[in-house]
């Protein structure tokens, strides 16, 4: 069964301060969904919202038309990883687990299974105090799985990785999506994302900045050529805007690249370079929150 979430009009204000306003988004189930926006855009707030944690000033969030709060068994339902603080300094990873299992009622074979799943079979003897950045995101993530959840709410998974890990992440999170599971991925490693997830949703200033696929969003390529005679190439290209980044090299928006090639030859302009150049997700994300990260 496929599990989509639906955001609509979440808004929160803590006295004058206006968190989340009107936020409204959709994230479809067989995919991974990134959210971006900058540090106290509201991502945090808005998935704490979404899992009951912080009560809505108005709004909704459901997960397959059922609010979290009103779901049978929530664990088997969506799985969450928020923060990397909710370890007992007593227990080992694996005692955790089984903390976690038995107030979600799921079994011992459950405990074992997503500790290989996740690598933390690897560790599961060792002390939460003890354990690194990346083993506790390893433990919070088979946390998060213990009742096979078709959704899962992750707020930057990837924080203390090593590339290695990262590599991991990522494969692991699209298999999960290719099962059909609803996926949500909060992040701050903008060329991470642009590799994991099929979707963004931007947000800035608690509002929504845009959701689009990620190719969508990359928006269209431009021309990038060098030559010794840029400016009669500028000259030579009436409709297109031009950016000038050097003596000798332009950025062209707005033709292709057989047109550019096309232009300079009727203009009898050599070109030393002529490339495609395609904008990063980091590129649009900047400009769509105005600069800031």
């Amino acid at each position: 069964m496929t599990l989509p979430i639906e955001v609509r009009g979440l808004t929160k204000t803590f006295g004058d301060v206006a968190a989340v306003t009107d936020l409204s988004f959709d994230v479809a189930p067989g995919a991974v969904t990134g959210f971006l926006g900058p540090n106290g855009a509201g991502k945090t707030t808005t998935m704490r919202m979404m899992l009951g944690l912080v009560t809505p000033t108005s709004g909704t969030a459901t997960f397959g038309g059922a609010r979290y709060t009103d779901l049978r068994r929530p664990t088997s339902t969506v799985g969450a990883v928020l923060d990397s603080a909710g370890f007992h300094p007593g227990h080992t990873a694996l005692d955790h687990l089984r903390v976690y299992a038995r107030m979600g009622r799921h079994g011992e074979a459950r405990v074992r299974h997503v500790a290989e799943l996740t690598g933390v079979t690897a560790f599961a003897g060792r002390g939460t105090r003890a354990l690194s950045t990346g083993m506790r995101q390893r433990l919070n993530l088979a946390t998060a799985l213990l009742g096979d959840p078709r959704a899962l709410l992750l707020d930057e998974p990837g924080n203390g990785l090593d590339p290695e890990g990262i590599a991991w992440l990522r494969r692991f999170l699209r298999g999960l999506a290719a099962e059909g599971r609803t996926i949500l991925v909060s992040s701050h490693v903008l060329a991470e994302i642009e590799q994991l997830a099929d979707r963004v949703v931007v947000i800035s200033g608690g509002r929504l900045a845009a959701t689009a696929a990620v190719g969508e969003l990359s928006g269209a390529p431009a021309v990038h050529v060098r030559s010794p005679q840029a400016g009669p190439l500028a000259a030579a290209l009436p409709g297109a805007r031009v950016e000038r980044l050097a003596p000798d090299a332009l950025r062209i928006h707005g033709l292709t690249l057989p047109e550019v090639a096309a232009a300079a030859a009727a203009a009898s302009v050599p070109l030393h370079g002529i490339t495609l150049e395609r904008p990063t997700l980091e590129q649009m994300f900047l400009h769509l929150t105005g600069g800031s990260r």
